[in-house]
C-alpha cells in the first residue's frame, strides 16, 4: 500500500457539501425523509465519487445516513459511480443502534444486520457497527459480545469485514476494547478513532489499541482554520509506532478553513508523518 493509497475520506467530512441527511428510525428498515441538516448542499452522493477522484482521493467511507434509499437500483447506481471513478468503498459506517440496550438490543441488532446487507450490496470492504452505548458493566459487555457474535455469524461467507470502533460509553478505555475483541476470536476487527478519546492518557490509550486496528479515523482539531499540529502529530505517531499500516480516513468537522481545504491540510500532514516513527 503506497502512502497515497493510505488516505481515505469519510462522507461526514463533506457533510456541508452534501447538505442533506436521511435520519434513521430504528423501528423501521425504511430510510427516513430527506432533511437539509446542513443546508441544501452542492453535491449529490452519486456525484461524490467523481468529486473525490478529482481531488486525488481513492477511498471513501460512507455514513449510512447519507444514503437516500436502500432500493437495489439506487445502490447499484452508487456502486457503478464508485467503480467509474475508481474510488473504493472502504467502509459503510452504520451510524445508529445500541446492541447493549437491555430493552431494544435485539431490535437494534436486526436493524444493523439489515444495514450489513446494504454494505454487501454496495461492495463495501468493511461495515463499522457500534459495539454499544451503555456504561461498561460486565452485563453490557457480555450483551455486546453476544450480539456481535450473532452479526458475524449472519455475515459468514461475506467479503465485508465487520469492525467496531472505540466509541460511546461502552468502550471508554483500551481495557474494554481489548476485552470485547478478545472474546470474538478475530471475527470482528477494530477501527481506531483518534478523536474519540481525550485526557492525559489519550496517546498512550490510542497506542494500546492501534496495534490491533485495521482502520483509522484520523481527526485533526482546527483553531481559527489552523490545524493543531501538536495533537495530530501525536495521534499519527501513536498509530505508526504501534505498527499500524492501514489507511487513514480523514475526518474534518470544523467551520474553517472549508471542507476540501481542511481535508487537503489533513492529507498533506498525514503523508508527511507516515513512516517517521
Amino acid at each position: 500500500m503506497t502512502p497515497h493509497d493510505r488516505i481515505a475520506v469519510s462522507s461526514w467530512s463533506l457533510h456541508r457539501l452534501l447538505g442533506t441527511t436521511y435520519p434513521h428510525d430504528l423501528s423501521s428498515h425504511e430510510v427516513g425523509p430527506e432533511e437539509a441538516s446542513y443546508g441544501e448542499g452542492t453535491e449529490s452522493l452519486l456525484g461524490l465519487p467523481s468529486a473525490l477522484a478529482r481531488h486525488g482521493i481513492g477511498r471513501l467511507e460512507l455514513v449510512s445516513f447519507h444514503l437516500r434509499s436502500r432500493d437495489p437500483i439506487y445502490l447499484e447506481e452508487l456502486r457503478a459511480s464508485l467503480a467509474a471513478s475508481k474510488v473504493r468503498l472502504q467502509t459503510l459506517l452504520i451510524d445508529a443502534g445500541d446492541l447493549t440496550d437491555p430493552v431494544h438490543g435485539e431490535r437494534d441488532r436486526n436493524w444493523i444486520a439489515g444495514w450489513i446487507e446494504v454494505a454487501n450490496a454496495l461492495g463495501a470492504e468493511h461495515a463499522r457497527i457500534i459495539a454499544g452505548k451503555q456504561k461498561p458493566t460486565m452485563a453490557a459487555l457480555d450483551r455486546s459480545v453476544a450480539a456481535l457474535r450473532l452479526l458475524a455469524e449472519g455475515n459468514r461467507g461475506s467479503s465485508v469485514r465487520l469492525v467496531i470502533e472505540n466509541w460511546f460509553d461502552l468502550l471508554p478505555t483500551p481495557q474494554q476494547v481489548h476485552f470485547v475483541l478478545d472474546q470474538l476470536d478475530g471475527r470482528i476487527g477494530l477501527l481506531a478513532d483518534t478523536g474519540n478519546w481525550q485526557g492525559p492518557s489519550k496517546y498512550e490509550d490510542l497506542r494500546s489499541v492501534f496495534g490491533r486496528a485495521e482502520l483509522c479515523h484520523a481527526k485533526a482539531q482546527f483553531n481559527n482554520g489552523l490545524l493543531d499540529e501538536v495533537d495530530f502529530a501525536a495521534c499519527i505517531e501513536a498509530a505508526e509506532s504501534a505498527g499500524y499500516t492501514g489507511p487513514y480516513t480523514l475526518i474534518f468537522d470544523s467551520a474553517m478553513p472549508g471542507e476540501w481545504d481542511g481535508i487537503r491540510h489533513e492529507r498533506d500532514f498525514v503523508l508527511g508523518r507516515i513512516g517517521r516513527s
